[in-house]
């Protein structure tokens, strides 16, 4: 931010040194002036982590140049907000020259350390920017909610270098979590008390466990990511009601659903993991999935505007039950190099706004037994925005390549007629598609999401092709969609249990 307020300040010099000197300005009576709006609302900030900048417009209505004599914050030097008027920054001003029927900008941002203002975990900031002319006064208010936050990040040694990671032989700026840590304490304990900001790489030793409860909100900064090292183990355990939050540490309405924020999550080799009622969004990569030897456990996962991909499993070991994907900028899904992997109820979607994405990608290396595959599908969706979102790359026919998809939907309009239909994609075939749903069309056996820009991947009443479809066998490894509704009886394909396309 302190950057683009130097770039500012830059065009601005250059605007106004260019402008003529030989008008004659009147002092404001304040009748002239009006405002683009009479409060300023700056979005939620971390504890002592600069905000974005924001504008004030402040119009000249009159048919004369005037001179506002005095534009300041009401709280003076003392104040955490920051101006910058007619390219200069501080918080005084005097005689700030307008001409007639015209505007300036006014930019606004701030700092808050929490601590210095109340002892709760957030806190709302204010001020004022007054505007003096003679005895009239006009004001308008500056608003920011401030949050307070448990920053991680790598030590910084005496001789100005950072703390590192040694990943691959690659020096990678990050640290290990530590259970004794003089700030924060146990590292290894998260929980919902205040949010977690990262950054660089946050790494679980070998032989340790990180826990993360209920609840609990996690923002990583830019080129930032949670990673367990081998023999390491990472247990998220949240509630449908109080799920854990992984996402960036951008807050603004603007970012909400900005692809590509942070790295990933990265379950490192040989190591565990189990994953429940959790919420991954706007990462680069939402899980990576490296040769794990026990199965990685997800359950009631939902993972969206990921850049590159949601999960990737390479030689991995995944058990998935009731996982939804949304807006994911390469495959929503790959399986790449082999790896054991089991999905139960899972909406593998992917809507995402270009279109040479797909939804589940799958492949097994060379073929050789290193790399060989095993992947099972079971009462599941795989479905997007562009013709296939199922691709199967086997590299040698059948050997080491098995997968089998049992009571799923599954678009693949072989567009151009690309792809041969023997294996893998004879669907006719029982051995590898039983009782599957084959979406070839843009007419039939559409899921009709609820909302898929909102993320609201719900099956309508009005997918009555895979509207209890599921296999009820399948559905007792997972009796409750991820909303918590019982499905035993008439499971329907995919996370959710169908819900009303009323938007009433």
């Amino acid at each position: 931010m302190k950057l683009l307020f130097k770039i500012i300040v830059f065009v601005s010099i250059i605007i106004f040194s260019s402008c003529r000197d030989d008008f004659k300005f009147e002092p404001s009576s304040g009748s002239e002036l009006t405002f683009s709006k009479d409060t300023v609302y700056l979005d939620t900030i971390f504890t002592n982590i600069g905000s974005s900048t924001y504008n004030l417009k402040v119009y000249n209505k009159s048919n004369k140049d005037i001179k506002i004599p005095s534009i300041r914050l009401a709280k003076g030097e003392s104040s955490n907000f920051r101006l910058m008027v007619d390219g200069m920054a501080g918080k005084n001003f005097e005689n700030v020259e307008l001409l007639a029927n015209d505007s300036l900008f006014i930019f606004v941002e701030t700092t808050v350390d929490i601590k210095q203002q109340t002892k709760g975990k957030e806190f709302l900031y204010t001020d004022e920017i007054l505007f003096q002319s003679g005895s009239n006064q006009q004001k308008v208010n500056l608003v920011t909610l401030v949050k307070d936050a448990i920053f991680l990040y790598p030590q910084k040694f005496q001789d100005g270098t950072y703390e590192y990671l040694n990943i691959n032989d690659e020096k990678i700026y990050g640290f290990f979590l530590d259970e004794n840590d003089a700030i924060n304490g146990n590292e290894l304990e998260w929980n919902n008390e205040k949010p977690y900001v990262i950054y660089g790489y946050a790494a679980v030793p070998p032989n340790k466990t990180l826990t993360i409860g209920e609840g609990s909100q996690i923002h990583f900064h830019r080129n930032s990511a949670l990673l367990a090292y081998p023999n390491s183990q990472i247990n998220a355990s949240g509630s449908i009601e109080n799920p854990i939050i992984f996402q960036g540490d951008r807050l603004e309405p603007s970012f909400e659903n900005t692809e590509g924020q942070w790295d990933m999550i990265l379950l490192g080799e040989k190591s565990k993991g189990s994953l429940k009622n959790v919420l991954i969004k706007n990462a680069t990569i939402g899980l990576n999935i490296n040769a794990t030897t026990e199965a990685i456990n997800l359950e009631n996962i939902q993972i969206y505007n990921c850049s590159n991909y949601g999960i990737v499993g390479y030689k991995a070991n995944i058990l998935g039950k009731n996982i939804v994907t949304n807006n994911i900028g390469k495959a929503a899904l790959a399986l790449t190099n082999g790896g054991n992997y089991d999905f139960t109820h899972c909406t593998f979607a992917n809507y995402f706004s270009r279109q040479n994405q797909t939804t589940v990608s799958i492949d097994n290396g060379n073929g050789s037994n290193e790399f060989a595959l095993q992947a099972h599908f079971k009462n599941s969706i795989i479905y997007g925005n562009t013709g296939e979102s199922l691709l199967l790359y086997p590299s040698k026919e059948t050997t080491n390549f098995n997968v089998k998809f049992e009571n799923c939907l599954i678009k693949f309009f072989n567009t151009g007629n690309r792809f041969a239909t023997t294996f893998p994609y004879d669907f006719s075939n029982t051995t590898y598609f039983n009782n599957c749903t084959i979406a070839k069309n843009s007419i039939e056996n559409l899921p009709y999401f609820f909302n898929t820009q909102k993320n609201e991947m719900m099956i309508t009443d009005k997918a009555t092709s895979i509207i209890n479809k599921g296999n009820q066998l399948f559905s007792q490894q997972i009796p409750q969609d991820i909303l918590g509704k019982n499905r035993l009886s008439t499971p329907d394909l995919g996370a959710y249990q169908h819900v009303s396309s009323s938007t009433d």
